[in-house]
């Protein structure tokens, strides 16, 4: 009977890889018991966005095979890495960049963060925009200071389930950095490498504005698996959107997707939708670059801003609020993608909503 199952499994496909379950290696177990078809599907990533699709495809499937009465469907999830992992434990290392400041990257950066390790991935995330750090207000730890462990490596501050890391644990509120480029390229050095970030999935780190130093000594230390580029929908955040993602072509590195951010308001007391700063404009910079992915639009919404400023993001702060579904959907379309380009090497592009 397990080879029936096994059989009949072998026509269910992964809904982006294109391949069958059975070949992928993601069918722990089939088993028959009783009149029940036991199966455990280990996906590519907890935050798998086709979960529910898989569901329906192998119960409909076991339901074909002799003696099954009835389905029931586990999953576990493996998320895969390439060959040679970007640092040791660390599976994935995803920067998410803007090209200029004030579009809510590093916002994006931290909830994204917290919506896949919500999902039950392992989850790092690098606060890298070393002149003005804002990821250690955001995830409410900005008092908290790094300490070094037994081996004398950098121990990352733990919040909501996410390892991180920031220059704001490590210097006084309010006072500025002044460093030249050497000295920032050694402080990416030792947040990537002299850290104990153990065993993670996915490292998100939170790039400054621009297309400067830090960006250059990422892409020359790591590995890095792909470049998340957070825009607004209006001209001037565009034009600058396009020159990172310009930069990051140069590199080598892959284009996982753009977010729009601040895409529209819904006005609370009409429930009217109003394009403040216009909207669509992620869908023309990704047309215009041959069809790049848009991971999805998040909408302007007071609650992002002060759940930022309570240092609890809206996915876990207001999890069912419009912005904080669309990052969670954002964050399960980018572990997607990762796992796409993990298999087979190259990303097709995502159909634009």
């Amino acid at each position: 009977m397990h080879e029936n199952l096994l059989a009949a499994l072998r026509t269910v496909n992964d809904p982006e890889l294109h391949r069958d379950l059975v070949s992928l290696g993601m069918i722990e177990r089939a088993e028959l018991v009783g009149g029940t078809a036991e199966i455990k599907v280990n996906l590519t990533t907890p935050a798998c966005p086709l979960k529910a699709t898989i569901e329906a495809d192998v119960t409909r499937a076991a339901m074909l095979v002799g003696g099954v009465d009835s389905v029931r469907v586990e999953f576990g999830a493996q998320v895969r890495t390439q060959a040679t992992p970007p640092l040791p434990g660390v599976k994935n290392v995803i920067v998410v960049g803007s090209g200029k400041g004030g579009v809510g990257k590093s916002s994006v950066a931290s909830n994204l963060a917290c919506a896949l390790a919500r999902m039950g991935a392992s989850v790092g995330l690098l606060d890298a925009d070393v002149y003005g750090p804002s990821i250690a207000h955001m995830m409410g730890q900005g008092s908290a200071r790094i300490t070094a462990n037994a081996e004398k490596k950098m121990q990352p501050i733990e919040a909501h389930g996410v390892r991180f890391l920031s220059m704001g644990n490590l210097m006084p509120a309010g006072q500025a950095l002044v460093w030249r480029g050497p000295m920032l390229h050694s402080a990416i050095q030792q947040f990537l490498k002299d850290a104990a970030w153990g065993t993670l999935d996915y490292l998100i780190v939170d790039l400054p504005p621009g297309t400067g130093d830090v960006q250059l000594s990422l892409t020359q230390t790591v590995q890095l698996t792909g470049a998340v580029i957070v825009t607004t929908p209006q001209d001037v955040a565009l034009l600058d959107a396009s020159r990172a993602i310009d930069m990051f072509r140069k590199a080598n590195v892959p284009i996982l997707g753009i977010v729009e951010n601040m895409s529209y308001f819904v006005a609370p007391d009409t429930g009217h939708s109003y394009d403040i700063f216009g909207r669509g404009g992620a869908k023309k910079l990704a047309q215009s670059f041959g069809g790049l992915p848009v991971l999805g639009e998040v909408p302007l919404d007071t609650e992002v801003r002060q759940d930022s400023d309570a240092g609890r993001p809206a996915v876990l702060a207001h999890p069912d609020s419009p912005a904080a579904l669309s990052l969670s959907q954002i964050a399960r379309n980018l572990a997607g993608r990762i796992s796409v380009q993990t298999f087979q090497g190259s990303l097709e592009p995502l159909p634009m909503a």
